[in-house]
């Protein structure tokens, strides 16, 4: 009950994360990988680089000498860097391979139309995720309809998603400006699994609350209780659980980000980021929206 009572602060803690998340993506931009925006990734492995002969200086000095454009160098692992830079035809690829020596690990390259194709794909993906869920979310709470709609619950579901969406792409927006951190096709997949394991625990507290309602919403006045009881009761109920299973997942996502390889460190992120906010979201966003939404219709109502 304390959560719904006390539900404007938790408004402002997340309107300060939208916002910070906005103005980053906003000033910074988005750091795209060569999935969207075409190009060549290179991983290259050095055995000897803890002599120090090797680092990233000198591997950003060779490949100064080349004229190849601009390039990013960023270090993976103890013995090893990514490289990335424009599209590369075989015969500047086997110059750079060359020069940088070492062991040729990993080569990607990404022509830009099949870069702009993927990223209205990823875009219309999110689109049709979110329409799927408001119909599903209507549908399933059909038989709710008071004190709010059906309908409502899916629009403030949908709310909510906006909020596990943007936090974790601002958050990437600054990385990316500060630590290289890329937007590719693997951080729009963890959004994706964000918006699954996010609207699964919404819909956990909500079917509590529908539920509640017909247990307590319309009975006899010695069990009665106020729509923000009901929503209040239905968060407490659900909240352990939902805490205990999203803190299971992150521990598991912890241990890929630190032990796992390179090339997951963004998607292990994302996810980590994502899931911390969906519970948020779910426990502390969600259900309180409802309840502000059906104060308001209440006063609407009878103010005319």
């Amino acid at each position: 009950m304390y959560i719904v009572k006390h539900r404007k602060i938790f408004y402002v803690f997340s309107v300060i994360l939208i916002a910070f998340s906005i103005f980053s993506v906003a000033k910074y931009g988005l750091n795209l990988g060569i999935d969207f925006k075409g190009g060549s990734i290179i991983e290259v492995r050095y055995p000897d680089m803890s002599s120090g002969t090797t680092n990233a200086d000198s591997i950003k000095s060779a490949l100064g000498a080349l004229n190849i454009g601009e390039y990013v160098v960023r270090q993976a692992g103890d013995d090893g860097f990514i490289i990335r830079t424009k599209n590369l035809d075989e015969a500047e690829r086997n110059k750079v391979v060359q020069t940088l020596g070492g062991e040729l690990k990993r080569f990607d390259s990404v022509g830009p139309i099949l870069g702009q194709e993927l990223q209205g794909k990823a875009i219309w993906s999110m689109v049709l995720v979110l329409l799927a869920i408001i119909i599903f979310i209507t549908y399933a709470f059909r038989g709710v309809s008071r004190p709010i709609s059906s309908w409502k619950y899916g629009v403030v579901a949908i709310v909510a998603l906006f909020h596990d969406v943007i936090i974790p792409t601002g958050i990437f927006s600054y990385l990316g400006r500060n630590g290289g951190y890329e937007i590719d096709a693997l951080f729009v997949t963890a959004l994706l699994v964000i918006l699954g394991f996010s609207i699964h625990d919404t819909i956990v507290v909500f079917d509590r609350t529908r539920e509640n309602l017909k247990n307590f919403a319309f009975g006899t006045s010695s069990n009665k209780k106020t729509f923000e009881e009901i929503v209040g009761m239905s968060v407490s109920q659900t909240i352990a659980r939902s805490i205990n299973t999203s803190l299971t997942t992150i521990l598991a996502l912890i241990a890929l980000y630190i032990f796992g390889p390179k090339t997951t460190e963004n998607f292990s992120l994302a996810l980590i980021l994502g899931i911390a906010v969906g519970t948020y979201s779910s426990i502390f966003i969600g259900s309180p929206l409802l309840v502000t939404w059906q104060k308001w219709q209440e006063r609407s109502k009878n103010s005319k």
